[in-house]
């Protein structure tokens, strides 16, 4: 196990550096860039600036030397050249893109993302601020969406066929045909004060001056909040598990080892969860750290944006649609690292649950 955790590990930084650079590459192509919102931005105001004394309208005057017209951005003309290149310089993109790149990446070796081109603060801060958000929705949806899925899978594969079975699989359709940010567009109508009850709180993770109150008032007071996102991830998402683990079941159950075990005797809970237990849920209970990140990296985000709450996925959107480089790329970094440290995590406990499995003997 130990040389197949090293090959896996010395394969991370080539697939973590090739993800980046993809990403990267696209973005240059890409219209919009910080450089181009400032430039509309600074011709707006002359354009408004001219309105008002009665100079603009019309066509945009080219600045003396003609700058603004060969200018490679359409925002810049009209603007002094000196200006424009200043705006360059000051975003960093004075320099080719290989370069910036290179840079950007040698500064990711040591965790150091830069400063954000609109809010000024480091990378690295924003990060570290907005990470608890996301991880509390993810790690508390996921547990409890296992705890919900793996007990009713289990129920209906014993159940088969029985009107239990039946009514069960109504509330998964359910759960596979509306997504969860639906759920919690419902959520805050019913129950957060959008047209009926004023029950929980909408947003943050904690009410206003909690920081002075004792620390299980701000644990219940977080409870309090956590409770509407946290059911709209697990209605959204305990479908295809439980399906996942109804159906393990019942391909264990059928397998001769089970039948075995009964014509030996074995009681029903015995075969259930003395033998097929451990096999079915294989699959399922190591696939945890990959629920997590899937849950953490998509599932979060619209939801995060219903109830307000500042975590890495609303940072990664609002990031995305200002064309803020160094924050979407070091969030794309982070949760691209998760990932790939999370499969690795998930390959360990495939060993753990079943030691006969063995990855160093795969070829």
């Amino acid at each position: 196990m130990g040389a197949y955790l090293l090959r896996r590990l010395a394969l991370l930084v080539p697939t973590l550096f090739g993800i980046i650079l993809i990403n990267f590459a696209i973005v240059q192509f890409a219209p919009g860039g910080p450089v181009e919102q400032m430039l509309a931005e600074l011709r707006g105001q002359g354009a408004t600036l001219g309105r008002l004394t009665g100079e603009g309208g019309g066509e945009a005057r080219t600045a003396p030397g003609g700058g603004g017209e060969s200018s490679a951005y359409r925002g810049a003309r009209g603007l002094d050249p000196a200006v424009v290149a200043e705006i360059e310089r000051t975003f960093g993109f004075d320099k080719p893109a290989h370069v910036r790149f290179f840079e950007m990446m040698k500064g990711y070796l040591t965790f150091d993302f830069g400063r954000s081109l609109f809010q000024g603060r480091p990378v690295i801060d924003l990060l570290r601020e907005k990470l608890p958000v996301s991880i509390s929705l993810g790690l508390w949806s996921t547990l409890l969406i296992y705890l919900v899925s793996i007990p009713l899978g289990i129920m209906k594969a014993v159940r088969d066929g029985t009107r239990f079975d039946f009514w069960t699989s109504a509330a998964v359709l359910v759960g596979y045909a509306i997504p969860g940010f639906l759920f919690a567009i419902l959520l805050v109508v019913l129950f957060a004060g959008g047209s009926f009850l004023q029950v929980f709180p909408l947003r943050g993770l904690l009410s206003s001056g909690a920081e002075a109150w004792p620390f299980w008032q701000r644990a219940a007071d977080y409870a309090w909040h956590m409770v509407l996102p946290i059911t709209a991830l697990v209605i959204g998402g305990f479908a295809s598990l439980t399906m996942l683990t109804k159906n393990s079941f019942m391909d264990e159950i059928g397998k001769q080892y089970v039948l075995s075990a009964r014509a030996k005797g074995a009681g029903e809970n015995r075969v259930l969860y003395g033998h097929v237990f451990r096999n079915a849920m294989l699959l399922i209970i190591a696939g945890f750290p990959a629920a997590f990140i899937g849950i953490l990296f998509t599932g979060a985000l619209l939801v995060e944006i219903v109830f307000s709450l500042d975590g890495l996925g609303l940072l990664g959107f609002e990031s995305a649609i200002r064309r803020d480089y160094p924050v979407m790329f070091g969030t794309l970094y982070l949760f691209t690292l998760l990932g790939l440290v999370m499969q690795i995590v998930g390959d360990v406990t495939y060993t753990l649950i079943d030691p006969r499995i063995d990855f160093e003997a795969r070829r």
